[in-house]
């Protein structure tokens, strides 16, 4: 059931958001923003719902800003000049360009560096993920979101170099984090603005 909290933005303006808690056998708290513009909260099963609000209202620049750029993509979407044919066949380009450009990044960083990788990928999959860049399966098998193709190059390097390094650990433990410095010593810059950004990656 959605509940409704009043949070203030950058302009100290209220903004009324809707969110709905969601309870399981977990150990930390998460925040994500559905399309619908919906808050969903994933707390702890036994989590208090007096801190629940306290934790969204501790982010609530950061997800006033999220919920701004979400109602500003919708806005674009309604506005848009491409026909549904068109955004289609666009979508398949960058695909296409995804899958000639993102095994040749990834082939290069594995061959510059092969003392960090105790196995190689057996095949690169693109994708269209809603809440993933990327991932790595226990068999080798990387996939990439096509819309990192729609981002800086150091940004789409940053998440091939992030699941190469899990071919060696299948975790994020500080070694595996080592392993992505030792590749991009600046990796955190690149992830931040991912996090920051990466709702902005769209055709509409």
């Amino acid at each position: 059931m959605n509940q409704i909290i009043e949070l203030k933005n950058k302009e100290n303006i209220s903004m009324r958001i809707k969110y709905h808690i969601v309870r399981s056998n977990r150990k930390t708290c998460s925040i994500t923003l559905e399309e619908d513009g919906v808050l969903t909260l994933r707390v702890p099963l036994l989590f208090p719902e007096q801190e629940a609000e306290a934790l969204l209202r501790q982010k609530s620049l950061w997800i006033t800003g999220k919920l701004e750029i979400l109602r500003k993509r919708q806005e674009n979407a309604k506005t848009s000049s491409l026909t549904k044919a068109q955004e289609a066949a666009l979508k398949q380009r960058y695909i296409q360009a995804a899958k000639d450009y993102i095994p040749r990044r990834a082939a290069y960083y594995y061959s510059a560096f092969p003392e960090l990788f105790c196995r190689s990928f057996s095949r690169i999959q693109i994708r269209e993920q809603k809440t993933r860049w990327g991932s790595c399966s226990s068999k080798g098998t990387l996939s990439f979101n096509w819309r990192l193709m729609l981002s800086p190059p150091g940004i789409l390097d940053y998440v091939i170099v992030h699941e190469l390094c899990h071919l060696t650990y299948m975790n994020h433990s500080k070694d595996f984090w080592n392993c992505v410095a030792r590749i991009l010593p600046d990796y955190r810059e690149r992830r931040k603005w991912l996090k920051e950004h990466g709702n902005e990656l769209t055709l509409s």
